[in-house]
């Protein structure tokens, strides 16, 4: 998954025929060759969305911010299967019981390259939309799934996707393993953990160090240890 910015390298990746899922266009845009670009996209069957200035600045990844954007080669709208089969990687959360702390997650997620978040638990539909709005609106840019996690981690293992628990029991350090390549990261509540049935399913348990008295991390700050840490191992194998 990567960021495209400003039409000269959106029309090179159309040309090229990449696999651009989706332009986001800053709604007063002037550059003559967005309104072009935009059409072409749409005959493609590419979709497209509008935003306002801010909200473009603040995700284009160059400065100064370009006017349109480009998702290419993770599909926001891909169900389970399908994103499974693009064997990178996948956060899954269990038993979390804050919509606000499922939202930093998947933020951070979306943040960090994941191919999608899934989350099992029991959520109503405003549960759901305050996760959301926690996460700056990622769904719109990643898939995320409200599945049952046994579901999820059989249909990994179909796509031979190894399982990483993070779980204070854990052994190793993050990293001591290979975070790269095909892995699904659970993740369990705030209280209770992972439970025993999804813990017995995972192919080893990674314990971020800890140093001081309070007995663990914050939830978001666990899971943004072992991102980055997959992010620099990725780094430096590339």
């Amino acid at each position: 998954m990567r960021q495209l910015a400003g039409p000269v390298a959106i029309d090179a990746a159309l040309r090229a025929g990449e696999d651009v899922r989706l332009l986001l266009v800053q709604e007063d845009a002037r550059h003559e060759e967005v309104a072009p670009l935009v059409a072409r996209a749409r005959e493609l069957g590419i979709e497209v969305r509008m935003a306002t200035r801010n909200v473009i600045a603040r995700l284009c990844n160059v400065r100064p911010a370009e006017e349109i954007l480009a998702l290419v080669g993770r599909d926001p709208d891909a169900d389970l299967e399908a994103t499974l089969a693009r064997r990178g990687a996948l956060w899954l959360l269990v038993g979390v019981a804050y919509p606000g702390n499922i939202g930093m997650v998947i933020r951070t997620a979306e943040v960090s390259g994941a191919d999608a978040i899934a989350i099992d638990g029991s959520f109503d539909h405003e549960a759901k939309r305050a996760a959301l709005r926690a996460a700056m609106r990622a769904d719109k840019f990643m898939p995320v799934y409200w599945r049952s996690a046994l579901d999820v981690l059989d249909a990994a293992r179909a796509t031979g996707h190894q399982v990483l628990a993070i779980d204070e029991s854990g052994a190793s350090a993050p990293w001591q393993l290979d975070l790269t390549g095909p892995r699904i990261f659970v993740v369990g509540g705030e209280n209770g953990g992972i439970p025993p049935e999804v813990l017995a399913r995972c192919d080893a348990a990674i314990r971020v160090p800890m140093a001081g008295f309070i007995p663990c991390y914050n939830l978001q700050a666990a899971v943004s240890a072992i991102a980055t840490e997959r992010l620099r191992q990725s780094s430096t194998a590339a």
